[in-house]
């Protein structure tokens, strides 16, 4: 009874789970839950977390403290006016704050009022968010992009395999006049021979067909935990739009950061002021009388740091400026890299569209002369080769037209990613 109310409870469940993918956007929904996703968010609220950490820096810091002092001879407690020094050496009756063992417990409080790396290294840290974050919507448009480009290659071995499909069912077809034409004598059994090589080519394509879709299914079954059996139809519903290069901006940012990371390195060999103030509640036994003794302290001040020999930190300052000039370049190669690549895709983009409206022109004409072969062949006045050849060119040729449509798909989210475009705005 028990095991039959968990089948009950759990049959809603198994249900949604066999449920096959239906839409583009039930990829793309569970990409946003890939560990590559998640590690991208991570990466951003560390660079916001070290944003908040050097904020930090510019606020006041206080420290508690309880010290023990022991001296050999007797100290003083705190710091004592000559006039007040005398007052109590005139009357021995009063404590002295003077002591060999003195307990103080109190609060030191330092804060910056100019310390200009800082501010510098703030601006630094607020790049480098900056840069996280780009860099966490280019990895997701990257992986978007490979999703739709891992369907349509599916969709390109799906619609080749039922061209195959349909290439075999044409062949048996002329298979089944070949057997007779053979056992009545009216044709060589070469004839048999050829037409069933064919066969075994096609089944041998249809099963390599079969290894690479099972390959696409596991990688996109990689990206989203979804593990498909065809591919889901898609729709083009808008177009990418140039513009600035999205794609740059994340290294961008970076360069702004290292930049500013070198800034302020060398601005660290400039004078810096910070206030410091500190009060102490001490503790003791007057030497004199042995009373017991307590009093408070306190001071504020200002103190300028001036460097004047730092060796450590001009080796610093020449690693960072380094490792900005390094970015910059990278910068720089990225940029010709997708100038160029862009300037190719759109290029592409544009012959595409010709190029699968002719392959569907094509294969409609080479349908039809596969047709009339069949038929020459059938009256005679064709060669089993020739005829077969006919067959080859229409397989070719529609291999070409799924090929290209799949090459479109690919080439318009390349296009997207590269110009930071929202792909679920233009693929559904």
């Amino acid at each position: 009874m028990i095991k039959k109310m968990m089948i009950f409870l759990l049959f809603p469940l198994m249900l949604h789970a066999q449920q096959p993918v239906q839409h583009i956007s039930q990829l793309f929904d569970s990409l946003k839950t890939h560990p590559q996703t998640k590690a991208d968010e991570i990466t951003m609220q560390q660079a916001k977390a070290a944003r908040t950490q050097v904020y930090s820096k510019l606020l006041p810091t206080i420290d508690g403290f309880g010290r023990y002092d022991y001296a050999s001879n007797p100290s003083p407690m705190l710091p004592l006016p000559l006039n007040d020094l005398f007052a109590l050496k005139a009357d021995p009756s009063k404590p002295q704050p003077y002591s060999q063992n003195i307990y103080r417990v109190g609060a030191v409080v330092s804060m910056p009022i100019f310390v200009m790396s800082l501010y510098t290294t703030a601006a630094m840290a607020s790049k480098m968010y900056q840069s996280a974050k780009a860099k966490a919507q280019i990895d997701l448009l990257k992986n978007e992009a490979m999703l739709v480009s891992l369907n349509a290659n599916l969709q390109y071995i799906e619609s080749l395999q039922q061209a195959l499909d349909g290439k075999k069912n044409s062949l048996l077809k002329t298979k089944e006049f070949v057997v007779i034409e053979v056992n009545n004598g009216r044709a060589p059994g070469a004839a048999l021979l050829q037409i069933n090589n064919a066969l075994d080519d096609v089944s041998v394509m249809i099963n390599d067909l079969e290894v690479q879709k099972q390959e696409v299914i596991a990688t996109i079954a990689s990206y989203t935990g979804i593990t498909m059996t065809k591919p889901v139809p898609m729709e083009q519903v808008g177009n990418y739009q140039t513009g600035d290069m999205k794609a740059l901006e994340p290294l961008t940012k970076k360069m702004q950061a290292d930049k500013l990371a070198f800034r302020a390195e060398w601005q660290k060999l400039l004078p810096s002021i910070v206030a410091q103030g500190s009060y102490s509640d001490n503790f003791a036994r007057a030497y004199n009388n042995n009373q017991s003794i307590h009093n408070d302290y306190t001071t504020v001040g200002v103190v300028v740091k001036v460097p004047i020999l730092e060796a450590d930190q001009y080796a610093q300052i020449r690693r960072s400026h380094l490792e900005a000039k390094a970015t910059e370049n990278q910068l720089d190669q990225l940029r010709l890299d997708l100038t160029a690549q862009a300037a190719q895709l759109q290029k592409d983009w544009m012959l595409l569209d010709g190029s699968v409206q002719l392959y569907t022109h094509s294969v409609k004409d080479k349908q039809e002369l596969v047709a009339i072969a069949r038929k020459s062949y059938e009256m005679d006045q064709m060669s089993m080769t020739d005829y077969l050849k006919y067959e080859d060119d229409l397989t070719l040729e529609q291999a070409n037209l799924f090929k290209s449509e799949a090459k479109r798909w690919q080439t318009l989210v390349q296009l997207a990613v590269i110009y930071g475009n929202n792909i679920e705005e233009i693929v559904k």
